[in-house]
């Protein structure tokens, strides 16, 4: 352990440290020796990652560390800064990246690690390979993720198959992105685009959910009024629900075609019931589990967990389907 660090340690163990949000956290004397934790969420407002970081505090609290969050809310420069003022801040023992920009955070997570700080990426790349779960930075402890391009091509089939179990063609899709120039998205709509290719699905128009229903209803309403021909609209779970809101509101419930991915409670239940045809499983409690476990050994034993899918072992390969919906368990609310 270098000087830096050991001298960080100290100081943590006579100084109360604010943590934001941590359950069970005391600011007691107990708590000094307590392994301190930098959580660098991309949004904690967004559905998908409330259980994740609910999850990461509940093994964090029952192993006696202390969690700090850190909040991006979708701003790459925001977590940047913040990851920076981590680092330098000689505070903490273990860091866990949730990347808004996998690149963006690759020099900052390289300096962390050579000042002696665990570091285990969680959800989203940490690197320019969107096709891999497989760590891309030297000295990583840890990499807990999905694979966008993945996500994309199972996306892709199964709006192909939807088209196909009502003969349509042309199918006429709308595509809902979540942020439209984030890697996630690129990624995720170039192999949609290579899983359709060949297929009678038309990509009509194109709207941007930002994680959050209310965005999606907006762009949904407008892809109708635009395109009212819609045979079918794709994307995150999030925006499908809201785009169930715009389809009632436009009176054709039961009309279009809904193909999500996330997994969510809402998703299981839609698909169960018929009202979406099917959606691509996510497992975000599942992956802040695995990613705080594997912190807190690497903090422990200095034990490395590279390259770990958090969907292996899903039913259907991931794939939920009005035959397959009761083999799920949705992890969050969608």
């Amino acid at each position: 352990m270098n000087k830096k660090l050991r001298t960080a340690l100290s100081l943590v163990a006579v100084t109360a440290v604010a943590t934001l949000g941590l359950a069970g956290c005391s600011s007691d004397s107990s708590g000094g020796d307590a392994p301190q934790i930098a959580y660098m969420s991309f949004a904690v407002t967004n559905s998908y990652d409330s259980p994740m970081l609910a999850a990461a505090k509940a093994v964090a609290e029952a192993a006696g560390a202390e969690v700090t969050v850190f909040d991006a809310n979708n701003d790459p420069n925001a977590q940047y800064q913040q990851l920076q003022d981590v680092i330098t801040s000689g505070k903490y023992q273990g860091i866990i990246t949730q990347p808004i920009f996998g690149t963006g955070l690759v020099d900052l997570v390289s300096q962390a690690i050579e000042a002696g700080i665990k570091v285990v990426n969680m959800d989203q790349i940490l690197g320019p390979d969107l096709t891999t779960f497989e760590s891309q930075v030297e000295g990583l402890s840890g990499n807990v993720v999905f694979v966008p391009t993945e996500l994309g091509t199972k996306l892709g089939e199964q709006v192909v198959a939807a088209c196909e179990s009502q003969k349509l063609d042309p199918c006429n899709v709308g595509y809902m992105y979540n942020i439209k120039a984030s890697a996630l998205d690129v990624a995720t709509k170039e192999a949609f685009d290579a899983a359709v290719k060949g297929s009678p699905v038309k990509i009509v128009a194109e709207g941007e959910g930002f994680f959050t229903p209310s965005f999606a209803l907006k762009a949904v309403q407008d892809m109708l009024q635009a395109q009212p021909g819609i045979n079918l609209i794709a994307g995150s779970d999030q925006s499908i629900q809201g785009a169930v809101q715009a389809i009632d509101g436009a009176g054709l419930t039961g009309k279009i075609l809904l193909v999500g991915f996330g997994g969510s409670s809402t998703a299981v239940t839609g698909v169960a019931s018929g009202a979406w045809f099917a959606d691509v499983a996510q497992a975000p409690a599942t992956t802040g589990k695995l990613a705080m476990q594997a912190l807190l050994e690497a903090i422990k034993s200095g034990t490395v967990s590279p390259g770990v899918n958090p969907l292996a072992g899903l039913p259907n390969n991931g794939v939920i389907t009005k035959d397959t919906a009761s083999q799920f368990t949705g992890e969050w609310i969608g």
